[in-house]
């Protein structure tokens, strides 16, 4: 909630939360022409004070060039020209440093598709207003998906639910891609080692920030299948998150049984590296990691807070239970009640404060 004066404050804590900044939305591109124009123009017209930076991973069907023309008639529109297709979570970091050299105090991932809405944007800056991160979420009440099969819903359900089970992160939507970050979250959260090229990254993000501490919050949007295009989904992608997740899963354990801090690789920041996003890599490893359950369904809980409890920042969340198993509500409701702070039973840490969240050769200026 805000209090008229530029600083928001945590309902269930106090705490406050300074004005967000420029917002600057990347879009990673990787043969993504039939669709670039269009979501840059949807993304304009939703926040028209928005940036848009275009990570494009050298497209051989030309959308870089489309992007380059659209930035040449308007300022708010920026290129980054990579060399070649590194991957989801490498082209995300890329333009996270990017966009932190350039002074933009909220960074916002979206997939070039159109099936992250940027119609759904304002309604995740306005939650930012009082959080570190912001995850549009697909599987709280008023989240759902459009155009799916059964057997596609089934797999990211599951590979959710899997993640968060294994990984302890009480987080509905752990896979999911759309989100707003504030700088600082960004900055605080130890980028510089995340090694994964796929999917999971999403995921190892989302873990970051619970287990530092930070305010995370959960809000239900709409995800509509890409109409246009191919999907970057793979075998090895798939592959990735399994391994990654699992390893990290059992990391945690293990640490936990020696009574060390498991994953982590530093006071409060785990250092295994990873990648995911909306409906993909994490998710599969439900059909091969998960099967078994067939309950895949992922939990369905009221659109809330995921926050720590007992340590500095972790004074912004209430304890509370996790909601019940249950299976997702598919009809659109707007959130009509402050989130609800949910806690892991995992204690945060402090996070290096010197981490600037960029990737180590990172591309050079964009047009």
């Amino acid at each position: 909630m805000s209090n008229g004066g530029g600083i928001s404050e945590a309902a269930d804590a106090g705490r406050r939360f300074g004005p967000l900044g420029r917002a600057l939305v990347i879009i990673p591109t990787y043969n993504e022409a039939e669709n670039i124009q269009a979501i840059v123009g949807r993304v304009r017209t939703a926040v028209p004070d928005a940036h848009v930076l275009v990570a494009d991973d050298n497209s051989p069907d030309g959308t870089g060039k489309i992007a380059d023309e659209l930035s040449v008639d308007d300022e708010h529109v920026h290129v980054l020209h990579r060399k070649g297709k590194e991957g989801l979570g490498a082209a995300y970091l890329a333009g996270f440093s990017w966009g932190l050299e350039h002074g933009y105090g909220v960074l916002v991932e979206m997939d070039a598709d159109g099936s992250h809405q940027p119609e759904e944007l304002p309604r995740l800056l306005t939650a930012l207003k009082g959080a570190d991160l912001v995850l549009g979420s697909r599987w709280v009440p008023g989240g759902r998906v459009v155009n799916w099969p059964k057997s596609r819903e089934f797999l990211s359900r599951g590979g959710s639910t899997y993640s968060r089970l294994l990984l302890d992160v009480p987080v509905r939507d752990v896979t999911g891609g759309y989100r707003a970050f504030r700088r600082e979250t960004l900055e605080g959260l130890g980028l510089g080692d995340v090694a994964s090229q796929g999917y999971c990254f999403q995921v190892d993000l989302a873990r970051r920030a619970i287990k530092a501490g930070y305010h995370v919050v959960e809000v239900p949007i709409t995800f509509v299948e890409r109409e246009l295009g191919d999907s970057k989904m793979s075998r090895d992608i798939v592959a990735e998150a399994l391994w990654r997740v699992t390893a990290w899963g059992v990391r945690e354990r293990v640490g936990k049984v020696l009574g060390g801090r498991g994953a982590s690789g530093g006071p409060g920041v785990s250092r295994a590296g990873g990648a995911a996003a909306g409906a993909t890599a994490a998710e599969a490893t439900a059909a091969g990691a998960a099967a078994g359950d067939g309950r895949a369904a992922e939990a369905a809980a009221e659109p809330r807070a995921v926050a720590p409890s007992g340590e500095p920042r972790a004074a912004e969340a209430a304890d509370e239970p996790r909601a019940a198993e249950a299976a997702a509500d598919s009809r659109a409701v707007e959130p009509s009640a402050e989130p609800r702070a949910v806690a892991p039973s995992v204690e945060p840490g402090a996070v290096d404060p010197s981490s600037d969240g960029r990737e180590p050769g990172a591309p050079g200026d964009p047009r």
